[in-house]
């Protein structure tokens, strides 16, 4: 089997408990996957915003989330309120095919997502379903991005934000600051710019003076550029099929 990067070392950065489907598929191509937790996923300092929304989701025309991570938290809060059969009175929104694929694993319907997985693409693909009177709820991570939620405030939309969950650095072990050293990655694999931040604040530029940067969308390669890394390929879609993909043409060219 024709293997488009046997040996070829490749470090994969997430949140823990993430990205196991892409270190698979990465793996299948033949390469040499570490896998580095750099973020822990914590429940909202405040919980009560959170368990509010849950509990009064039926007043919302729109459910809107930016990430796996929002729908595993909102799902969960509304579990705990008894609200979860009040979800089937709402449309969903979601910001690309990830984020999609977990609300329909709770088997609910997604009625809209773009084809890019940004902020900007889910508000140019909402602005035509949303009137000037719908309540729209987002549940967010406490640092995400505002680009979508101010768009939509911008329409006249009713806009309430919630926090769902808030990512803290996870402390980078010694071995695994020993394993970039010893054989550093040829391959950096970034799934969002908090997990660029966590790296560089953890492990530093050293382990990545060789290697070629993937990022998993244009959001995550603007930020990677800000932060003073290049970027060598993004992936067409926010999937693992994609950021493989996007591993071999930085790789091949």
């Amino acid at each position: 089997m024709d293997r488009r990067l046997d040996g070829i070392r490749v470090l994969v950065t997430r949140p823990r408990e993430r990205a196991e489907e892409l270190c698979f598929l990465l793996e299948d191509e033949g390469a040499e996957v570490f896998s580095l937790p750099l973020l822990e996923l914590r429940p909202p300092e405040d919980p009560r915003p959170l368990a509010s929304a849950a509990e009064h989701v039926q007043r919302y025309h729109w459910v809107v989330f930016a990430s796996p991570s929002a729908v595993e938290a909102f799902l969960e809060a509304l579990r705990l309120a008894g609200t979860l059969d009040r979800l089937s009175r709402v449309k969903l929104a979601a910001v690309g095919p990830r984020t999609a694929r977990t609300v329909e694993a709770f088997g609910l319907t997604v009625a809209a997502e773009p084809a890019e997985g940004t902020g900007a693409a889910l508000f140019t693909a909402l602005r035509d379903l949303l009137g000037p009177d719908d309540d729209v709820l987002l549940p967010s991570a406490e640092e995400g991005r505002r680009e979508l939620e101010d768009g939509l405030r911008d329409l006249g939309v009713r806009v309430t934000r919630v926090t769902a969950y808030r990512s803290t650095p996870a402390p980078l072990p010694p071995e695994a600051l020993a394993h970039l050293s010893e054989a550093p990655p040829q391959v950096v694999l970034f799934a969002s710019p908090r997990t660029a931040e966590a790296f560089l604040e953890g492990a530093g530029r050293e382990p990545l003076a060789s290697a070629k940067v993937v990022a998993i969308g244009p959001t995550t390669a603007t930020a990677l550029a800000q932060l003073g890394l290049d970027v060598a390929a993004i992936a067409e879609r926010p999937t693992p099929e994609a950021l493989v993909d996007a591993t071999v043409r930085a790789v091949r060219g």
